[in-house]
């Protein structure tokens, strides 16, 4: 069995950050999401993977300095490529296929036959954080052998997502985003197909946002007599296509951490629960409250550092508060007197104080942003 992973799209729901950066690529726990992607597939004993990349882009972007905006080339493929290279690093052997244009996940499926072979495989969403993993959903569609299985959720939301309904475990009607939803299982976004969906995704037209849905591609599968039979997870799942739910995976990831201390820590530095620190990064004078992560050379000072926040490499810490957030590389928050929380920033950040004392900030900056707080 193969794998097909959706790397691309533009994640419109996290900007400013994904001006600059692959969605897939945004941090999770101080991992990328791909990742966890990638090694779940790995564990389920998948070795061959088709990765499905976008080419550039052009964005407008502020610049930090002077404010005016000027045309960047975004290229998330390129920075995909970067991060996975050839699989090795994860046991796999990975190929890169690329779409020309965001046309939607049943097109992606139809561009990616060759690769397969004739194959069986899993397509997974590159954005989706599975705690559990895939492994019990690829052994169940190994053994019943369907045309096709869907992996389910209950949400609370239906109406954003891809919406099943079932009669016992098979799939009798799907519907993308409907306005009136039959029920409130949701398409979590991991699938199994067998080659006849080829046909399936030949075989539909554009929907009105002008995309190839592979609900559609799914329907087409049973309106033509396919088994298409399904699985509804029990343990925890997100799309982290928005910042809350970054935020959320970032919490889940960090519940199960276990300390691992290989900074310095002076003996003025409080710590309780678990914590990781990486090489090279120096805390002083501060408190660490646990399950949290910093990366390789970070510089924390005279700080609080609360629960389920991540810290990445070079992160530089003075003379503030943060909790249930996540901070990327290289960035600077110096003086802030209130405390800041669930906040998402970008690489090269900058936020620093003034004298005034605000209780809290909610914070969403993009790379190389500048705030002042006042």
């Amino acid at each position: 069995m193969k794998a097909l992973v959706l790397a691309g799209g533009r994640g419109t729901r996290l900007r400013p950050i994904t001006h600059t950066a692959a969605k897939q690529l945004v941090p999770v726990a101080n991992k990328p999401v791909l990742f966890y992607g990638l090694e779940a597939l790995r564990d389920a004993g998948i070795r061959e993977v088709g990765i499905v990349v976008s080419d550039p882009r052009e964005m407008l972007q502020p610049d930090s300095r002077t404010g005016e905006r000027t045309t960047v080339m975004v290229n998330s493929q390129a920075e995909i490529r970067h991060a996975v290279g050839d699989g090795s690093a994860f046991g796999l052997q990975v190929t890169y296929i690329e779409q020309e244009a965001p046309l939607g996940l049943a097109h992606a499926v139809r561009i990616s036959e060759a690769f397969m072979g004739g194959e069986p495989f899993v397509m997974y969403l590159g954005d989706n954080l599975i705690k559990d993993g895939v492994t019990p959903f690829v052994r169940e569609f190994e053994a019943e052998r369907p045309d096709a299985q869907i992996l389910l959720a209950h949400v609370k939301t239906p109406w954003e997502f891809g919406v099943a309904e079932l009669e016992g475990d098979r799939v009798v009607r799907l519907e993308e985003k409907p306005q009136q939803p039959r029920s409130d299982l949701a398409l979590v976004g991991v699938y199994l197909f067998s080659a006849c969906v080829f046909e399936a995704v030949k075989a539909i037209r554009p929907s009105r946002r002008g995309e190839y849905e592979i609900t559609d591609a799914i329907q087409h599968l049973i309106d033509s007599g396919r088994r298409v039979r399904s699985h509804v997870i029990k343990g925890w799942w997100k799309d982290t296509g928005k910042v809350e739910d970054m935020l959320e995976g970032n919490r889940m990831m960090l519940m199960g951490l276990q300390t691992d201390i290989r900074g310095e820590v002076d003996a003025a530095t409080e710590i309780e629960g678990n914590v990781v620190i990486g090489p090279g990064s120096v805390i002083e004078r501060s408190r660490l409250r646990g399950p949290l992560v910093i990366g390789a050379g970070a510089s924390i000072r005279d700080s609080y550092v609360g629960p389920f926040t991540s810290l990445a490499d070079g992160v530089v810490l003075s003379r503030c508060e943060i909790e249930h957030s996540i901070v990327l590389e290289r960035s600077r928050i110096e003086d802030i007197p209130g405390r800041i929380e669930s906040s998402l920033m970008g690489k090269d950040v900058v936020v620093c104080g003034k004298e005034t004392r605000p209780r809290a900030h909610r914070l969403m900056l993009g790379d190389s942003s500048r705030l002042e707080l006042s």
